[in-house]
């Protein structure tokens, strides 16, 4: 009897792990990564007209950390390529994730826990990737580029400024290509070592966040527990990205790590995704001592579409940052940082971006404007910060 017993509570355990790691990830994804209106996104005719006329260029997703196929539709979530075709999004960041404590808040964010770490077993993600952050880098890596392998040239990854012209050549004939550039958030994947760089770097990744939501070995976070500036270990990363040829990020960087970063760097850098303290006023956002900053290096910023950067949850919202962006430092600063499947909850996802081309429009951009906005700027950024050769050796 205690024999069956046990074979009965075994079985309920193999039972409740199938469930675990079958149920419980897209479970989170759905709940995590919603939208604060329901589908169909719709939008005037006039925005309609307009955002078919436009491509998109997005500095900020977060598609790679969740087990989707992203050349698969489904109804959870913020992305997948058709969403991305249906928004006119032609370049995509996708932004990798390798590490988010508990207790995360943008008043203080410990760094002493790690909650992807039940995320990447539950999605059964390769062991390797269970332990190691630098692993799970490279394993998103893996998933974009077979993404595009298998995707019959509609999706591309992008290394080297030819890279980007040819992307944007073939959009012309076939404007449903969409070519994706990896970025990472939060350089605490290179596990202390400088030496990862160059193994983030041959992997694909062009565009390099110092921090994300805690402190690291690199700096303080705007959101960490210290926010303190640069370490040595982080000076001696930044200079070998300036060597490199890297696109520094300087979103969740604090502000003493801004500084520092743009006292080293001649390069133009970017914010990735944010909002701004005139509109919203946030420890997370930009003042706008650092808004000028960014343009005086011809930066680009890209705003966010949450509601803890925007502080609501309109399109509006939105567009009222962007405006402030634009009035402050030029319309060739200001971007679109979407966050999309960053466990947040914008109005719309990828393929309801129409609304944002509204609201720009009912905001008073001028078509030119929102084009600069929508792509431009970003296109401009890449052309002037891409490497050459994909054999990035030194700066370029």
């Amino acid at each position: 009897m205690i024999r069956i017993s046990l074979y009965v509570i075994a079985g309920l355990l193999v039972i409740a792990v199938i469930g675990f790691f079958f149920v419980a990830a897209p479970i989170v994804d759905a709940r995590y990564n919603d939208t604060s209106s329901e589908p169909p996104f719709e939008a005037s005719d006039t925005a309609e007209a307009l955002h078919d006329r436009l491509m998109v260029a997005d500095l900020h997703n977060d598609f790679l950390l969740w087990s989707r196929d992203l050349l698969k539709t489904y109804e959870r979530g913020h992305s997948d390529l058709e969403r991305l075709q249906k928004g006119r999004v032609g370049v995509q960041t996708f932004s990798v994730v390798t590490k988010v404590p508990a207790g995360r808040s943008y008043e203080g964010t410990p760094a002493d826990s790690d909650q992807i770490t039940y995320l990447v077993a539950a999605q059964r993600w390769p062991i390797r990737t269970w332990t190691s952050l630098l692993q799970r880098a490279l394993y998103q890596a893996e998933r974009l580029h077979a993404f595009a392998d298998r995707s019959g040239g509609h999706l591309s990854v992008m290394r080297t400024q030819a890279d980007l012209e040819n992307a944007l050549m073939a959009r012309v004939d076939e404007p449903d290509r969409v070519a994706g550039l990896l970025a990472i958030e939060g350089l605490h994947a290179l596990e202390g070592d400088v030496e990862n760089l160059d193994v983030l770097i041959d992997a694909g990744y062009r565009m390099m966040g110092l921090l994300h939501l805690h402190d690291n070995a690199i700096g303080g976070s705007s959101t960490g527990l210290e926010k303190d500036g640069l370490t040595p270990f982080g000076r001696k990363v930044v200079r070998r990205l300036n060597e490199r040829g890297m696109i520094i990020d300087l979103a969740h960087a604090s502000s003493a790590v801004f500084d520092e970063v743009l006292a080293m760097s001649e390069r133009p850098v970017v914010v990735s995704h944010t909002g701004v303290r005139a509109t919203c006023d946030t420890p997370r956002n930009l003042s706008d001592r650092q808004i000028r900053a960014i343009a005086d290096r011809d930066g680009v910023i890209g705003i966010g579409t949450w509601p803890t950067v925007v502080c609501s949850t309109e399109p509006a919202a939105i567009a009222d940052a962007m405006r402030h962006v634009a009035d402050l430092v030029g319309i060739e600063h200001v971007a679109l940082g979407s966050d999309f499947d960053g466990t947040v909850t914008p109005p719309f996802d990828a393929g309801g971006l129409v609304m944002l081309t509204e609201a720009l429009l009912n905001e008073g951009f001028s078509e030119r404007e929102i084009r600069q906005i929508m792509s431009g700027n970003v296109v401009r950024l890449l052309r002037r910060t891409l490497p050459t050769s994909a054999n990035v050796r030194s700066s370029s």
